[in-house]
């Protein structure tokens, strides 16, 4: 019904490192050859949780979009933007919470994950607990059914699609579909309806799955409902009627194996990264440097790969001839740790070097990427009007 699209966005948090790239990066630069691709920098959710350091923003943002045109996101091929451009995000949200259970936000498992994470933070906020809700209206505002996400994001996901049925089933059903589902429940019988209605509300009101399983269980078993008072009831419960919104569907990405100097999974807060750009001379330091087996104390002693970070970085950039060179070389001490660097050294400047290259041209004319940006929002709020266009006459907000 809707157009193939995919979104995906990224939260300001200034230059990104070579985790971002092989967890995000070249998966969008792989989408936007495939698909019609919207790719957009999350400046409010990155207030859900840093609402106290808002001066740095404006910065993060522009050397979080030279990355990812470095790292071969091409304007040509999708669409890029800002997320606070487009003020029908916020139209969207602001309508959706309107019939958004607020145990439907509080069971979403990120919102206690990271008040644990962040709990130096103040978060008893209602922009912290709305962030799925945010989330949801940035999916939703361009009708995207397609979201690249980890196993991790996939509940975000499912909880748009809750949200995209309950709208749909409110503001899209038939003309005087309530009235009929209501005469529905009465045809059940005095028991099973009272047993409907309980289970709906415990579904509609707290997100109980279990109960919209026994709701739909129980009008399996009905003989005496005609089709069209059985379909309306299984809308009645979750959603049903004319498509508004489009439910989304999750692409599911292959988790980052990019480890950090450490051995740990390569993140800023850890303070383990290589930055997309960050100079030769600190690359090479930082790969010189970084810690291995700690049984190698000197040069004679023989190691074991799998206990030094520095094979983990082999994994990603090692053929499996200079596997088995590291593997050999490092357990009869026969190559010394420097040696053991270097490959992993010349790999990650060869697929930094066309990064510089891309990168060069929007450092020297900051003016390119705005322009790049501003066409992307123009683009973005042009779709995203088409969307809200539907919205308000559904939800009776279309004057004339």
């Amino acid at each position: 019904m809707f157009t193939d699209r995919v979104l995906s966005g990224m939260r300001p948090t200034g230059g990104l490192h070579l985790g971002h790239y092989h967890g995000v990066l070249k998966n969008w630069v792989e989408l936007q050859h495939q698909f019609e691709c919207l790719f957009f920098v999350a400046d409010w959710h990155a207030l859900t949780t840093h609402y106290d350091t808002p001066e740095v923003i404006e910065q993060h943002v522009w050397d979080m979009v030279i990355d990812w045109l470095a790292a071969g996101v091409d304007p040509a091929q999708a669409t890029l933007f800002i997320q606070s451009r487009v003020p029908a995000h916020a139209e969207l949200h602001l309508l959706l919470s309107m019939i958004t259970p607020l145990g439907w936000l509080e069971r979403v498992p990120s919102y206690k994950d990271q008040q644990e994470k962040l709990s130096e933070k103040e978060l008893s906020t209602y922009g912290f607990l709305g962030y799925p809700l945010l989330q949801s209206a940035d999916i939703l505002i361009y009708r995207a059914n397609r979201v690249p996400v980890g196993e991790d994001q996939a509940p975000h996901i499912e909880f748009t699609r809750e949200i995209t049925r309950r709208f749909n089933h409110i503001f899209g059903k038939e003309p005087g579909f309530r009235e009929k589902a209501e005469l529905a429940i009465k045809k059940l019988g005095s028991r099973k309806s009272k047993v409907y209605r309980e289970l709906r509300n415990r579904y509609q009101e707290h997100g109980d799955d279990e109960a919209l399983a026994a709701a739909k269980s129980l009008l399996d078993e009905q003989q005496n409902l005609s089709m069209g008072d059985q379909e309306r009831l299984f809308g009645y419960l979750e959603g049903g009627g004319k498509m508004i919104l489009s439910e989304p569907e999750v692409m599911l990405t292959h988790a980052s194996k990019m480890p950090g100097l450490d051995g740990q999974k390569m993140s800023k807060s850890y303070n383990n990264t290589i930055n997309l750009r960050e100079d030769e001379a600190s690359v090479i330091k930082k790969i010189r440097t970084m810690p291995t087996d700690p049984a190698r104390v000197r040069r004679s002693d023989p190691g074991d790969p799998v206990k030094c970070p520095l094979w983990q970085f082999h994994l990603v950039y090692s053929n499996a001839e200079t596997r088995e060179w590291v593997q050999q070389g490092c357990t009869t001490a026969g190559i010394g740790c420097l040696e053991c660097k270097q490959p992993v050294i010349d790999a990650i400047l060869a697929e930094q070097q066309p990064m510089h290259e891309r990168a060069r041209m929007y450092e020297e004319d900051p003016t390119l990427i705005r322009n790049i940006i501003a066409d992307g929002c123009e683009r973005a709020d042009r779709l995203a009007q088409e969307t809200m266009r539907d919205v308000r006459e559904a939800m009776g907000l279309d004057y004339s």
